[in-house]
């Protein structure tokens, strides 16, 4: 018998279903509590309450687990490349040979945007954030693709949407940092893979041949992976949100960046080293800041430390700091006063009884932010970074959720304000 789930209000009995996922993830289906019992619910930050359904990504921060359809993101950090992974979270799949092959040209064959983009580009403030301008172009490949508008696009159509955002968006966040820092463009470069071409963007001069590191190539296709999709996040959640209005993908996407840009979501990796800064300034005594951050006192918090969701470890922490290891190690930056820092700390959290009862351990940004310091990469760039790997998630659940055929986001809530009262004219307040 199916389990159910019984609330009673002002002295009458109502029975909801519930509902268990296939890795026995359990909810009560409240979907017509409001009409049968004129109440709803309240759940700030939506902390408990599961939006939809999705076959994505699974996620148990208890286990340190974390699963996109179904595969252990070690596995894909390891064996796979960032395109299979995108196409596996986007179409449902891992894909044969010969359709990551022709998943792939078709990418490269979109990586050039319009020209027109670059007169976009010259009317930003050199003071611009470089998220700003990620989000703002985006959206305004509307423009160039107006058919993208339409809610009734056919299936190829919807796919050639999605192959050209995923090939533009390199392009579009590599000349971000080029203009703001005054050097020429650089076009994408076909004989290149995806990471390798965008590094090419990033870094490369027209004087001058782009050498490719596949070690940093390597360290960039784990860290796309990493990020490519984290379940129903606050960014991921906006961009279902702003399409379930059946807004366009270059629109909702748009949306989610903003999101992402918030420094409580996509900002920690820089906040990461905004810290160690802070602290090779006052000198590089880490045991000081150890001490602070114990202190319940004192409001200095350890960044890149913890996790929200994850309880026990990020699973995509152990993966990265191995690729960190390997790309300080390359680029002969072991040495850095940084890095020093960065270890101590690591150490600290490792094996101090105070956060390992705590579980603080080392997160994804914190060895994210070393690496991207480590590559050149300007620290208010990382956002971007984030946002260029979860871009196939993104688009994943965009995909879903217009496929499921998803209502309108319109969540509800309890008014607390004032109650009905008459207009008082100006004269008399």
């Amino acid at each position: 018998m199916a389990e159910s789930a019984e609330i009673i209000l002002e002295g009458k009995s109502f029975s909801f279903p519930t509902i268990e996922g296939t890795e026995h993830e359990k909810a009560i289906d409240i979907a017509k509590l409001r009409d049968q019992t004129g109440y709803v619910t309240i759940d700030p930050g939506y902390k408990n309450t599961g939006a939809t359904k999705s076959a994505i990504t699974f996620l148990d921060g208890e286990e340190g687990i974390l699963r996109y359809r179904g595969y252990p993101i070690e596995q894909l950090a390891e064996q796979s490349s960032f395109l299979e992974v995108a196409y596996l979270l986007i179409y449902g799949s891992l894909p044969t040979q010969s359709e990551l092959d022709a998943f792939s040209n078709r990418i490269t064959k979109h990586t050039l945007v319009h020209e027109d983009i670059r007169k976009i580009f010259s009317g930003f403030p050199s003071s611009t954030h470089p998220m700003a301008i990620l989000s703002s172009i985006t959206c305004a490949l509307t423009g160039f693709y107006p058919e993208s508008i339409d809610p009734n696009q056919t299936k190829e159509q919807v796919d050639l949407t999605i192959v050209r955002l995923l090939a533009k968006m390199p392009t579009i966040a590599a000349w971000t940092y080029k203009n703001s820092i005054g050097h020429p463009l650089s076009y994408p470069r076909n004989d290149l893979d995806y990471c390798a071409n965008f590094l090419h963007m990033m870094f490369g001069y027209p004087t001058e041949k782009y050498e490719v590191n596949p070690v940093v190539v390597r360290a960039l296709n784990k860290l796309l992976i990493l990020h490519a999709d984290h379940e129903q996040n606050c960014s991921t959640s906006t961009v279902r949100l702003v399409g379930s209005s059946n807004a366009s993908l270059y629109g909702s996407v748009s949306a989610g960046i903003n999101a992402l840009w918030g420094p409580l979501h996509g900002g920690a990796n820089q906040e990461v080293i905004e810290m160690l800064e802070a602290i090779e300034r006052d000198g590089g005594d880490t045991s000081k800041f150890i001490a602070k951050a114990k202190d319940k006192e004192d409001p200095f918090r350890l960044m890149g430390f913890g996790h929200r969701v994850y309880k026990n470890f990020d699973p995509r922490a152990k993966i990265i700091k191995k690729a960190a290891d390997e790309v300080l190690q390359e680029l002969g930056v072991t040495n850095s006063p940084l890095l020093k820092i960065a270890k101590e700390l690591e150490e600290a959290a490792l094996t101090d009884q105070y956060f390992v009862d705590r579980k603080l351990y080392p997160n994804v940004d914190f060895y994210s932010g070393i690496i991207y310091k480590a590559l050149g990469i300007p620290s208010e760039m990382f956002t971007v970074l984030f946002a260029l790997g979860r871009l196939p998630g993104w688009i994943a659940q965009w995909k879903e959720m217009r496929e499921n055929k998803e209502p309108i986001g319109r969540p509800r809530q309890i008014y607390v304000g004032e109650r009905e009262r008459d207009y008082v004219g100006i004269e008399q307040r």
